[in-house]
């Protein structure tokens, strides 16, 4: 079985068990005047991983393995949306008021849609949820389990709150985390880390998060088109610091 060098200890990688899951890597996030803007966030943060998620999923796509792409949103009566979440804070203006790419964090509408360039394609799973996690109030347990899926690659935004509320239910629920390094973000450089930091420390014999290390780094993904590098490595890519590394598919 093949490993992926990561920290605090190897992955083990099993392909036909693997899918990737991207959190929340939509325009309300990510672009000026959608919610996180609202809150006064950064959302250049977000979009500067952009082209390592893209790149992240079209390994995962060339490979043949799932892709599945979460949204935060709600229901447009608001019936999904408890008081304490829309009232919390300050923001200049709130979930489901309007703005401008429409209502906010309200299912349908232009800000709620993930960015042009990591689009689903037709096929791919997509969960609306209504919370911080994946799996909560969501068909997500059920879909994992009937395609056979125990080992989840993380990928999106922000990486201490909706990705890791995600992969602590998912560790919760048995399965197998890996959460990639290069293709998370926070608004905050700090919270970032500090989120790692305590996926580090309490991480069990199931969760590890990928770390820099140049004995995994192979080549640049601009050198080579995606044809030549399953022709030459029989396998797929998984993004880390703009390089590729490469894992053989047949385990």
């Amino acid at each position: 079985m093949a490993e992926i060098d990561a920290l605090p200890f190897p992955f083990a990688f099993r392909p036909e068990t693997m899918a990737l899951v991207v959190i929340d890597m939509q325009r309300d996030f990510a672009e000026p005047g959608g919610f996180g803007a609202s809150l006064g966030n950064d959302v250049g943060r977000v979009t500067a991983i952009v082209p390592t998620v893209k790149r992240l999923i079209e390994g995962f796509r060339a490979a043949g393995l799932p892709v599945i792409h979460t949204m935060e949103c709600h229901r447009p009566d608001l019936s999904d949306l408890p008081p304490a979440k829309r009232d919390r804070g300050n923001p200049s203006i709130r979930i489901g008021d309007m703005g401008p790419m429409g209502r906010l964090l309200i299912a349908g509408e232009p800000g709620t849609a993930i960015l042009d360039e990591l689009a689903p394609l037709p096929g791919e799973i997509v969960i609306e949820k209504p919370g911080k996690g994946a799996f909560y109030a969501t068909p997500l347990g059920e879909i994992l389990k009937a395609r056979g899926i125990e080992q989840l690659v993380f990928a999106g935004v922000t990486t201490e709150v909706c990705v890791q509320t995600t992969m602590r239910e998912a560790n919760d629920r048995g399965y197998e985390c890996l959460l990639c390094e290069e293709a998370t973000e926070s608004y905050f450089e700090e919270f970032k880390m500090a989120t790692i930091a305590m996926i580090l420390l309490a991480a069990g014999p199931r969760s590890s998060v990928i770390a820099p290390s140049r004995t995994i780094v192979r080549e640049p993904l601009a050198d080579r088109p995606r044809s030549e590098l399953r022709a030459r490595h029989g396998g797929w890519a998984l993004l880390h610091r703009r390089r590729l590394l490469d894992f053989p598919i047949s385990g």
